[in-house]
């Protein structure tokens, strides 16, 4: 896995490096009058190798975890000084280091913008998607502000990956799916009705579903914002189709636990008045 993506990172094609710079242009374009320029090579200098061996093991990771704070106090106007150090860390073979790199990656893309984030950041988001468990937990932790920093086409692109995050590595590993389900929730702002019905609905109908009883009380209020969201929206047949798929799934069920499925998010949509009761009813 930590090969695969490490490759993918490597040669996806909108991670641009200065490899064809010359010696003197590279140090230009770590120039900046921010903060005295020693200091911030020093910085700079803490994702050498040699620097792991003879300072710190872990010198790397506390780059990374420092990367966000640096980039405010530079500003984006120089981000240029910092994207080659960026991009070492996130192909970093440490999964500490591109774990540290996930969780604020979301921070980084507010400081930059939508234009640097679209063209230097979302190559790294795409990475993390496909890296290990303990590195992707940082990208779906705050999945939602991340992609509504982004421009609707390139947000729905994501519609497609998020089915993946119900796989793990491990199958006992329920909070990442809990935490998938906490995202859905917020993502319910971002997509349309018909993405809603098409990409979260099944997902949704999934973890609720789920052999852990934390993951299906988070999914029991999905559904109850789902149908709330829906109602709303101004095409009604979703909605009307999302409850009568409720009736036949869950409802109708051979099995106890849809039953009882079914009975929990009644009253969850009746608690949160998710619909006017005549609809309920």
């Amino acid at each position: 896995n930590m090969d695969s993506t490490l490759h993918y990172i490597h040669n996806d094609s909108d991670l641009s490096t200065n490899s064809s710079f010359s010696p003197e242009e590279e140090r230009k374009s770590k120039v900046q009058d921010v903060v005295p320029q020693a200091l911030l090579d020093q910085y700079l200098s803490m994702t050498d190798p040699s620097r792991a061996q003879t300072v710190d093991t872990e010198i790397a990771k506390h780059c990374a975890y420092s990367l966000p704070g640096v980039a405010l106090t530079l500003g984006r106007q120089n981000w240029h000084c910092l994207k080659d150090t960026y991009e070492t860390l996130a192909s970093d073979m440490q999964w500490k280091v591109r774990r540290t790199l996930a969780f604020s990656i979301h921070e980084l893309a507010v400081i930059l913008g939508d234009q640097l984030t679209a063209g230097d950041l979302v190559p790294v988001f795409n990475g993390f998607l496909k890296d290990l468990d303990e590195v992707r937990i940082g990208v779906l932790k705050h999945l939602h502000d991340f992609l509504k920093l982004l421009h609707l086409d390139k947000r729905r692109e994501y519609l497609y990956q998020l089915q993946e995050f119900l796989v793990t590595d491990n199958s006992r590993n329920w909070r990442f799916r809990a935490e998938l389900a906490e995202q859905l929730i917020l993502l319910l702002d971002l997509y349309s009705a018909r993405d809603i019905y098409d990409y979260l609905r099944p997902i949704a109908f999934s973890l609720c579903a789920d052999k852990v009883s934390s993951v299906r009380w988070i999914s029991y209020k999905l559904v109850s914002e789902m149908v709330k969201k829906l109602y709303m929206a101004s095409t009604s047949t979703f909605v009307v189709d999302l409850m009568n798929e409720l009736v036949e799934k869950f409802c109708r069920c051979p099995k106890w636990s849809g039953r009882q499925t079914f009975v929990f998010i009644c009253q969850t949509i009746s608690e949160d008045d998710c619909l006017p009761m005549d609809q309920f009813a």
